[in-house]
């Protein structure tokens, strides 16, 4: 969800009583535990202002691969009537280091020239490679050559969403990370904080949680395991995606 992830990485968190004290002394380095991701599916709901409005299907899938095992996150959503995407990110599952990223998106707003957008890349070597696509209404696309280091400990910028589950965050906890915004080319350092635990009711069931936030967006994740992302909203609580169903992996194609 690239305004999703726009949302999660736009600005600094702001804390409570508890994040300021945590935030007195030097911030700790996020870190994602990977390996503690569940292969699992996992179906959500999207809500605007309480009425559904579209969808979203994300899928872990655990790969063997010659130097150990990947994680291989597919999505797949639907927000009606502004745009359909789909994304695929893989990355180690011993260290958690980006692997490849493809997300596609298309776009329908009338007013707008740009009615896709989308990038193709890779890690390597230490830098990522690939290429952006953007598509006119006109039927032109213009492709865009990518390649830039990757700084030390940067992350995809999709992980602070799908990844949220397997930080190191405790309540009060205000961690920062580089991530590398794949859409635009650079990288910028995201905070979030942790709240204190709480429970929510979404369509799947009843969830103990730890809320994970900044000034304009809160995840909600579960604690323990399978971990997993159980809701999101918007600061406003006008938007929300909500777990409404868990069921199996459904191989994707390598």
């Amino acid at each position: 969800m690239r305004w999703l992830c726009s949302l999660l990485g736009s600005v600094a968190a702001a804390a409570g009583a508890a994040g300021a004290a945590a935030q007195s002394s030097p911030a700790q380095q996020l870190q994602f535990d990977v390996a503690a991701i569940p292969a699992t599916r996992d179906s959500f709901v999207f809500l605007l202002r309480g009425e559904p409005r579209g969808f979203a299907v994300w899928q872990y899938e655990i790969r063997s691969v010659e130097m150990g095992q990947d994680i291989v996150f597919t999505a797949r959503s639907e927000f009606r009537p502004a745009e359909e995407e789909r994304l695929r990110v893989v990355l180690n599952r011993l260290t958690g280091a980006p692997v490849a990223s493809f997300h596609h998106i298309d776009l329908f707003a009338p007013g707008s020239d740009t009615v896709m957008v989308e990038h193709d890349l890779d890690v390597k070597r230490g830098d990522v490679e690939g290429r952006r696509r953007v598509g006119r209404r006109n039927g032109d696309v213009q492709i865009i050559p990518v390649s830039k280091p990757l700084p030390a400990g940067a992350v995809w910028s999709s992980y602070v969403l799908y990844a949220a589950a397997v930080t190191n965050l405790a309540p009060g906890d205000s961690l920062t990370v580089p991530v590398y915004k794949e859409f635009q080319d650079t990288v910028v350092t995201v905070s979030l904080v942790a709240g204190q635990p709480t429970a929510v009711q979404v369509p799947a069931g009843r969830f103990e949680v730890l809320p994970i936030k900044n000034e304009d967006f809160v995840v909600y994740v579960t604690r323990a395991a399978p971990r997993r992302v159980v809701k999101g909203e918007t600061a406003d609580r006008a938007f929300s995606f909500q777990l409404a169903r868990i069921g199996r992996v459904v191989p994707s194609q390598p």
